[in-house]
């Protein structure tokens, strides 16, 4: 994976507990964190857009 194009998260803050993304294709994005780098997840935009709908719908206002 090191040809891919790894951009951190706008939600991420400063240190070393970032998310970054990177598109393999439009059919496959990969994710991983700062901790661990050798370690990403592979998804598809449908499952990670559900992914993010559910956990934005399960918050609840503070």
């Amino acid at each position: 994976m090191h040809s891919l194009a790894w951009q951190k998260s706008t939600y991420s803050p400063d240190g070393s507990n970032c998310v970054y993304v990177a598109a393999a294709s439009i059919a496959t994005i990969h994710l991983r964190e700062s901790d661990e780098p050798e370690v990403a997840l592979t998804t598809t935009p449908a499952a990670l857009h559900e992914l993010i709908r559910t956990l934005k719908m399960a918050q609840t206002p503070d």
